[in-house]
């Protein structure tokens, strides 16, 4: 197509006729239900209904619902309050330390009172020799500059604090 045919229909383009901006359409439904949209006529046995389409214009605003009326309702108060805590999980060592501390001390292989034999165990690893004395449990960890190091659990298997 030549350069002078584009012109040609870009200067008529805007005089289109109103009609075609929109169209209708014949909607065809047959006795089980099937619906056909159409430009043509329908079969003798299906029931013919007639739809407007509207195209979409670029730069327009159709609102699809009304507008909301946003206003305050009396009974509904906005208030914050504390979540309760209705069943807490209580570890064997009475919680003598927060979840957070636990996780803290096992990351930066440390150990603290309240531990269990686990927490140790991930924290360090396996020691060196375990000594087990009457109802309580030593594990000895030895390190490479010839020190070591002494845990001591309780009969419940928590790292006993200092006394």
């Amino acid at each position: 197509m030549s350069a002078s045919r584009y012109l040609f229909l870009l200067t008529f383009l805007p005089c289109l006729p109103l009609w075609a901006a929109g169209q209708t359409v014949h909607r065809c439904e047959n006795i089980a239900g099937h619906v056909t949209f159409t430009t043509l006529s329908c079969a003798p046995d299906e029931d013919l209904s007639l739809q407007q389409i509207h195209p979409y214009h670029p730069g327009t605003i159709e609102p699809l619902l009304p507008e909301a009326a946003h206003r305050p309702i009396s009974g509904n108060k906005n208030s914050r309050k504390e979540a309760a805590v209705i069943g807490r999980s209580e570890d064997r060592c009475g919680n003598l330390i927060s979840t957070d501390q636990r996780r803290r001390a096992i990351m930066d292989r440390r150990v603290i009172a309240g531990m269990t034999q686990q927490d140790v165990e991930s924290a360090l690893g396996k020691p060196d020799s375990i000594k087990v004395r009457n109802s309580s449990t030593q594990y000895t960890y030895k390190t490479k500059k010839g020190r070591s190091a002494e845990i001591v659990f309780d009969e419940r298997g928590c790292v006993k604090g200092k006394s």
